[in-house]
Parts: structure tokens; C-alpha cells; sequence
């Protein structure tokens, strides 16, 4: 599965641009500020009807504009459109038919990317990482992405009345526990296909980082969570003064963190910046070997400015993977049109210059 076209309108810096892609390796090249980026951000946009750089899809409309679409064509004879409007409105549709729900289109174009600033995953708080692997998990779980919305939604809630009651001084038991119920509910399902996943998605990450690394450290992702604690519900029911006070929920599925351990300390701490990168690359082409395995394709994987943040043993760990087939179709940008043609002499590309 592959995208084979693309057209573009009032998308980020692009007014109205059309393009055709290899189902192999697509290299976007010109200056910085061109729109390579942004042209990797719409493939990834097409395919999770979202951007991997901005929060508010209102901030992926061209600016002055009042709109904008993406429509794509990929190579199931399947085609996506995204239409966005200024005030916040997105519709997607396949075939021209409207998803009744935007989680339905989730997983079914996997993607991956590998970005310039994936080190941030080990730098940021847990909510980044929390971010990561909940991103990989709903393309690779319908299922957990429905729990994890719902989820989401209670929690809402939940903290709404908890703020209400704060603020006018009475609490309502009664209402309080449908909520906290279903939190705890749907937060034991979200605890235990995490737990699960990171127990298979392990040896295929240690697989990917012994090849980057040859195999110099020890490295692990430890799934951290309330939930591992005995009695984890009887505690958080007794936690509710604690809530009350800070006016939201203090423990939960929605505090869990991924730590990122090497030779048994926190990469965070004494990685090198080298080993951090070695460990984020790892993470991504396990993933991308995750969502090879569980939706029998290969996800689309895109590439940005890697050349510029990768050392040589790194790149060409990379260039042999694509030269000996290990990924499918494939977007990379780069700002040296020379470095590309030098690096990739020996690969068939589709070169698209901006």
C-alpha cells in the first residue's frame, strides 16, 4: 500500500500543488523554508487526520485563507480527502464518503516518522512519552484508541465536577462515583494493553538498537503506572480529598510514564547525545516493524532533514535498510540536493524539488 498522488490547497505554504509519488523512495529536496516539511507533514496529516507539527488544524490552513483540503490517492484505489475551515470544522472522507467517526480512519494508512526533534521524547516530561506510545498503539489497536478516547472524555468530566465542587464548597458523592467507576474501568484496559504492548514491542526495540549501537549497551523501556500498585483502586478512592483540593484527577492511567533506561540509568540523565538518538531511532524502526507485523503492510515511513542529525554510521544503517527492502514507500527531505544524490548513487529515487 502506497500513496500514489497528492494535491494540496491552501495547505501551510502551499497555495495548489499536485503531486505523483514512487511506491519506493521520494526524495524532497530544496532550501529551507520551501515547504519539505510541510510536504511530509501533509502525507502524515492524510494519514492520521492530524498534523505532526501543529495542534489546532486551524493552523495548517494557508495563512489569510479561509480553508483548506488535502486529497490523496493511494494505491488500494482508496481515496482520502481532508477538508479543513478556519473555524475549527475538519471533515474526512473516503472515497468522498464522510467517516461518521474520525478513530474509523485511524490505523489504516500506517505511518512513521522520524523527525529532528524525536530526541524530545527522552528530554520532555511523561506526557510526551505517554503521547508516543499512545500514537503507536491506536494504529495498531482500533480498540485501544476507542478505550483511550472514552477515557479521555470521563476524565474530563470527572475533573469538571471535582473543579464545581471545589468551587461551590459541596461534593455529591453519589454523581462523583459514575464517573470515578467508569475511570477506573476503562483506565484498567488502557493499563493493561500498554502493559502488554511494551512487552512485545521490547525485543523488536533492543533488536533495532543492538544494530545501531552494535550492541554496545543495555538498553529497556520501563512501563511506569499507578496501577501496578496493589489495591490501586481502594487508594484512589480514598484519594478523593486529595482531588478535591487540586481540582483534578491525581492518579491514574493519565500520570503512567515510558522510562527510557540504559545499562539500568535514565538516558535522560547520561546518555550521550549520540546514544539518545541511537535510543529514538530504535524506538521508530521498532514501530515501524510493530506496524508491519500487525496490519501485514508497510507503513509509509517519512524522513525529515535526517542527514543534518545523523552521524554516518547511523545514515548508512539506514541506507542499507532501504537498499535491501526493509521499508516500502518512502519520504525524505533534505535541504543539499548534492548530499542526497552522493548518499543515495546506488538507490532509485523519485526527486521532487521545491
Amino acid at each position: 500500500m502506497y500513496l500514489q498522488n497528492l494535491r494540496l490547497y491552501n495547505f501551510r505554504n502551499y497555495e495548489e500543488r499536485f503531486f505523483t509519488f514512487s511506491p519506493t523512495l521520494n526524495c524532497i529536496v530544496g532550501k529551507n523554508g520551501s515547504g519539505k516539511t510541510n510536504l511530509l507533514d501533509a502525507v502524515y496529516f492524510l494519514a492520521l487526520s492530524k498534523s505532526s507539527i501543529q495542534t489546532q488544524d486551524s493552523l495548517s490552513i494557508r495563512f489569510e485563507e479561509d480553508f483548506s483540503s488535502l486529497e490523496g490517492a493511494f494505491s488500494n484505489q482508496n481515496i482520502i480527502g481532508i477538508h479543513l475551515l478556519r473555524n475549527g470544522k475538519k471533515t474526512v472522507t473516503s472515497n468522498h464518503k464522510v467517516y461518521e467517526k474520525l478513530s474509523d480512519h485511524i490505523g489504516k494508512y500506517p505511518v512513521v516518522l522520524l523527525a529532528p526533534n524525536d530526541t524530545d521524547y527522552i528530554r520532555d516530561g511523561a506526557e510526551t512519552r505517554r503521547k508516543l506510545f499512545d500514537g503507536i498503539l491506536s494504529q495498531v489497536d482500533p480498540e485501544y484508541l476507542q478505550t483511550y478516547l472514552k477515557y479521555n472524555k470521563t476524565l474530563d468530566q470527572r475533573n469538571s465536577l471535582l473543579k464545581q465542587f471545589a468551587e461551590q464548597n459541596y461534593v455529591d458523592k453519589d454523581l462523583l462515583s459514575i464517573y470515578t467507576e467508569s475511570l477506573l474501568v476503562l483506565g484498567k484496559a488502557i493499563f493493561e494493553k500498554r502493559k502488554s504492548f511494551i512487552e512485545s514491542f521490547s525485543p523488536l526495540f533492543k533488536d533495532q538498537y543492538v544494530h545501531l549501537s552494535e550492541g554496545r549497551e543495555q538498553v529497556e523501556i520501563q512501563y511506569s503506572s499507578d496501577l501496578w500498585e496493589e489495591n490501586f483502586e481502594e487508594k484512589f478512592q480514598m484519594n478523593l480529598n486529595r482531588d478535591l483540593s487540586a481540582q483534578r484527577t491525581t492518579m491514574g492511567v493519565h500520570k503512567d510514564d515510558f522510562l527510557f533506561l540504559m545499562d539500568g540509568v535514565l538516558v535522560k540523565k547520561f546518555g550521550s547525545q549520540g546514544q539518545r538518538k541511537s535510543f529514538v531511532m530504535a524506538i521508530k524502526l521498532a514501530q515501524f516493524q510493530c506496524l508491519e507485523l500487525e496490519k501485514e503492510t508497510k507503513p509509509i515511513l517519512l524522513l525529515d532533514d535526517i542527514f543534518d542529525k545523523l552521524d554516518d554510521r547511523r545514515i548508512l544503517r539506514l541506507i542499507e535498510m532501504m537498499n535491501s527492502g526493509a521499508f516500502g514507500q518512502i519520504f525524505l527531505t533534505d535541504a543539499r540536493p548534492e548530499r542526497t544524490a552522493e548518499l543515495l548513487s546506488h538507490t532509485e529515487v523519485n526527486l521532487i524539488s521545491l
